[in-house]
């Protein structure tokens, strides 16, 4: 067994080495015919190009690069998928690291993921260190933050303000008539956007004479497990809490078995609140409050906007800064 070549391919198509090469790559001098006809040939050949040799003669790949917190929830995986489909039929692939909320990690990330000359990347937050953002600025490339909005831009922005988010769903709560408030987190040192939420929702109570009545951390990344342990421990020791507000919607999940568990009556006596709005949520045997964020169509817009930011019309993106507003719901 052998590796096809380039040149094998444009004999069978019956055209030069470059115009399959220039096909293949989906240069809009080719015609449609031709295309179809390179493209038909390279399939039946199993033909594999080399994208290394044309990044180093046009200094671009056609790579993505990504970079995300996590993959242990859905939420992450989601904005990915937003963002593959954005992508579809545009000739570029994402390309995506794990930075596990450690801002050194993600340094080393994007380092190394710049090193492959992405087309544009994609990063997680406003809360990079000075020497990440000096590297991302310096890239030359789109830089588009992705899920937040507190804070300064390197470039392109889509997200929303976690800290509006945590201060409206404190409104919410308070006008449906909540008072003694819980606070459950998980590796809220790390999670900055869920230390945002926290302190919006503060602010809130605070302007309302109020506080967190007891608050629970876990060092660990989010799960439903860590949710129901700390909600198991809070309301031993805690009585008379008509809410308990969650890191996101994992924790809060957690919060619900715990309640079942103690035959605590759910949202009666206890109303949980979390963040995300995830499908679990919404299928769980009582209501919950939570706060929906829209990050499968963050990840589309994002892709557009690199799209746009990549082309070489010299019509830029209208739009820097792209806000979504969270829906809340489920509360009294």
């Amino acid at each position: 067994m052998r590796k096809s070549t380039l040149e094998e391919v444009a004999a069978a198509a019956g055209v030069s080495k470059m115009t399959a090469s220039r096909a293949l790559r989906g240069a809009a001098d080719v015609s449609k015919e031709t295309r179809e006809k390179v493209l038909q040939q390279a399939e039946r050949l199993s033909y594999v190009g080399n994208r290394l040799a044309l990044s180093l003669s046009s200094q671009r790949t056609n790579l993505v690069a990504v970079v995300v917190p996590s993959m242990s929830n859905i939420v992450f995986p989601e904005m990915l998928a937003g963002i593959s489909a954005g992508l579809r039929g545009s000739g570029m692939q994402a390309v995506f690291g794990i930075s596990d909320y450690d801002m050194a990690k993600e340094r080393e990330i994007i380092r190394d993921m710049l090193s492959w000359r992405p087309a544009a990347i994609i990063v997680t937050g406003l809360d990079q260190p000075a020497e990440t953002v000096k590297m991302l600025r310096n890239a030359e490339i789109p830089v588009i933050q992705l899920m937040d909005l507190d804070g300064t831009p390197i470039d392109f922005n889509v997200g929303l303000s976690h800290g509006k988010a945590g201060e409206e769903m404190a409104k919410a709560l308070l006008a449906g008539g909540r008072r003694r408030f819980g606070y459950i987190g998980s590796a809220i040192d790390r999670d900055l956007r869920a230390g945002k939420r926290k302190a919006g929702f503060e602010k809130a109570l605070r302007e309302s004479g109020l506080s967190f009545v007891d608050e629970r951390f876990n060092a660990a990344f989010s799960s439903v497990a860590h949710g129901k342990r700390l909600t198991m421990s809070m309301l031993a020791e805690t009585r008379d809490l008509d809410c308990i507000y969650y890191s996101n919607d994992d924790m809060a999940t957690g919060g619900v078995f715990a309640c079942l568990e103690l035959g605590v009556s759910s949202p009666a006596d206890i109303l949980i609140a979390g963040f995300n709005g995830l499908d679990v949520a919404r299928a769980l045997p009582v209501r919950i409050a939570t706060s929906i964020s829209p990050r499968r169509q963050m990840g589309e817009v994002a892709a557009a906007l690199l799209l746009a930011a990549s082309r070489r019309d010299g019509n830029p993106p209208a739009e820097k800064i792209i806000a979504f507003d969270p829906e809340i719901t489920g509360v009294d």
